[in-house]
């Protein structure tokens, strides 16, 4: 890569040691680092209002005329002098104020012309503008840049230093990091002409071009910096499984159901992947119920027939205690020996199962965080499988993978994501994906309606728990909170006592202890609670098939993946089951997702609604998957280039996989940066 774009930038000119420092902050280091920060906005100055047109508001507007008269300075008090002119633009005048800023008022020259940024503040009778930006009439950059700042910096000290850093490599001889071939085939700009005009452009066609050339530049390294990562975690010396040790059949009858055709599919797939002489890490995800849990039971139980042990790792201690429950009473049949380890067993019998782990008395370790701890030791371990991995950070995960050497990875994940924002997310991993439902599943049934028909809804579900059913009401808030939100531990009360008096009502939120938590939880799975009134933390993995109706108050409150997530609680049995959304919410994204959640029970579809409405936000943040965030590429807007890019990325990998050619010497530099950076984000 060309040497200046690797110029520290506190050579910059109007930088320094002490400047550069704030612009570390910002992620910037090189040049190459500024020239990609790019603006988020700009203050377009390019068609000014008439000063008679405008009306008052809070929106800044941009005026364009000459200093008709400057007024003298007035002292309105000790430490504040107030600088007045009268500007005009022939169709009306405007009074500018300047609070303590006599040099900016001294540059003024009557009878110059400027274009003035700022808010119209006044009256009828005398218009005004307060400190507005002015810029000479004749500038040549009227769409001025506004850049993300941190404190100590401002927007002229960003832009000069951005026009700095274009002075020093933008001559004609900066040699651009994509290929020529691919540069023709997309036909795109060349680089120095993107970040001239993502900084400074004549016109909004500059900017979009540019745009659009970084943002590919962007996704293109990300995608290569993912195949390396993939290739690397290859490489590493996994145990090898012996594939003839595997029994489907056995399997199968150890299974409590029929397994669907993709969970025998993910199986096969995890089987492979072990047995393959490289390390295996996949990515299984799949609709909320679709069956992942006896997918990994079949991957584990390979491992354990291996004479390797395996842990599962879950981010809550009810999640955890059903992970057990299940894989007891189905490997357990086989013989396999499981373990619990969570925070609130007592020392006593959290150091006998410590010490059961690393003698190799047990195969299989659930548990939840308990299991990073240090005393936490393994004799074989050769599988490590996350659920809901987003809820872990990356040194948590890494430290309970270095418990073992460079043990096989399945990360398993209850809420759909969009393949294709999975294949960008998990794209350093295998991707299996259960969209098959179990048999006999039937569709949850959706309503939404207003906080008035609540005793209508009581009166509609009760038959149900006079037919053995059960059903969760969930609540967005734990205690009193003044009034705005329902509250599980009122509410839970008043159901009891009022609405819900000939039936047994509990209680569960988070703040419980976890002993409290396994009780509760028991007794709504043994049938002892009809009616389990809780908050999100029944949200994942919570699994009761015998309930068949779940009320969610305040439903306004949660976003679309997690609203399809608690409906996920019910139609886990035979029974007709439904959810049924209470809000009083008139707001048109309110009815939107409302709607979206009665019309489909298909998580996948939701998942791209929810993408399409709010974006990716930090769809469990790219940071978490080992790399930086994203600082120009918007994942839910440049969903369709990242095919492109993807496509791209695959050939050139295809045809130099080492990315050793001339043309992909610079684009190996920026990949392996970034995944350096993010390794050192992840400390």
């Amino acid at each position: 890569m060309d040497k200046r774009l690797l110029k520290n930038v506190k050579y910059l000119k109007g930088v320094g040691p002490k400047r550069a420092e704030l612009f570390e902050k910002l992620g910037i280091t090189e040049v190459y680092d500024l020239l990609q920060y790019c603006p988020r906005d700009y203050i377009d100055l390019t068609a000014p209002d008439r000063i008679r047109d405008i009306r008052f508001s809070d929106e800044p507007v941009a005026v364009r005329g000459r200093i008709v008269q400057k007024l003298p300075p007035a002292r309105i008090r000790k430490g504040m002098t107030v600088c007045k002119a009268v500007f005009t633009d022939d169709t009306d005048d405007i009074t500018l104020i300047f609070y303590n800023q006599e040099y900016m008022f001294a540059n003024l020259k009557e009878g110059e012309y400027y274009v003035l940024y700022g808010k119209m503040t006044g009256n009828l009778t005398r218009k005004e503008m307060s400190a507005p930006q002015i810029y000479p009439a004749n500038t040549p950059d009227l769409l001025m840049p506004v850049y993300p700042l941190t404190e100590g910096l401002s927007q002229g000290t960003v832009r000069k230093a951005v026009k700095s850093a274009l002075e020093l490599v933008c001559d004609g001889s900066l040699e651009d990091i994509l290929p020529r071939r691919i540069h023709d085939e997309l036909q795109c700009c060349s680089l120095e002409y993107a970040w001239e005009n993502v900084h400074f452009p004549k016109s909004i066609y500059g900017v979009e071009q540019a745009r659009k050339r970084l943002i590919f530049d962007e996704l293109l390294v990300y995608s290569l910096a993912l195949v390396y990562r993939r290739r690397n975690e290859k490489r590493l010396a996994a145990r090898v499984m012996d594939r003839k040790l595997f029994d489907m059949a056995e399997l199968t009858r150890l299974m409590p159901f029929e397994l669907t055709g993709d969970q025998i599919k993910a199986v096969n797939d995890c089987v492979d992947g072990m047995s393959s002489g490289e390390r295996m890490t996949r990515f299984i995800q799949g609709d909320v119920g679709c069956g992942k849990t006896a997918a990994v039971m079949g991957a584990a139980y390979f491992a354990v027939k291996n004479g390797c042990q395996v842990c599962v790792m879950a981010p809550t201690e009810v999640l955890a205690q059903q992970h057990y429950d299940t894989f007891s009473s189905v490997l357990g049949k086989a013989g396999i020996r499981i373990a619990l380890l969570t925070g609130s067993l007592t020392p006593k019998n959290k150091s006998l199962i410590q010490k059961g782990i690393e003698n190799g008395e047990f195969d299989i370790a659930v548990g939840t965080h308990a299991l990073f701890s240090q005393k936490v030791g393994f004799k074989s371990l050769a599988l490590v499988v996350t659920d809901e991995q987003h809820r872990f950070g990356v040194k948590q995960r890494r430290a309970l993978s270095e418990k073992g050497v460079d043990p096989h990875v399945i990360i398993m994940s209850a809420t759909p994501i969009p393949r294709s924002l999975a294949e960008i997310l998990y794209g350093f991993m295998e991707i299996t994906q259960i969209e098959q439902l179990p048999n006999g599943r039937k569709p949850v049934k959706t309503y939404a309606v207003k906080g008035s028909l609540r005793e209508r809804v009581f009166a509609f579900v009760k038959p149900m728990l006079d037919a053995g059913a059960q059903g969760y009401i969930v609540c967005a808030a734990v205690d009193d909170n003044g009034g705005e939100l329902i509250d599980a531990q009122s509410y839970s009360k008043k159901l009891a006592e009022e609405d819900f008096s000939d039936y047994s009502v509990g209680l569960l939120h988070g703040r419980m202890s976890a002993a409290q938590k396994t009780r509760v939880m028991s007794d709504f799975k043994s049938g002892k609670t009809q009616l389990l009134v809780a908050t999100t933390v029944v949200e994942v993995g919570v699994d009761v098939p015998n309930a068949a109706f779940i009320i969610i108050e305040n439903a306004d409150r949660f976003g679309l993946a997690q609203l399809h997530q608690l409906r996920g609680r019910v139609g886990r049995g035979g029974r007709e089951s439904c959810c049924i959304l209470i809000t009083d919410n008139t707001s048109e994204d309110c009815i939107r997702r409302m709607k979206i959640l009665c019309r489909t029970n298909d998580g996948f579809r939701i998942a791209d609604e929810d993408l399409k409405m709010r974006g990716p936000g930090d769809f469990f943040g790219t940071v978490q998957h080992g790399l930086p965030p994203f600082k120009i590429a918007d994942l839910a807007r440049d969903i369709e280039q990242m095919k492109l890019v993807r496509a791209t990325a695959d050939r050139i990998i295809k045809e130099d996989p080492q990315l050793e050619r001339k043309e992909h010497v610079a684009l190996r530099e920026l990949a392996l940066e970034l995944i350096k950076k993010g390794a050192q984000t992840a400390e």
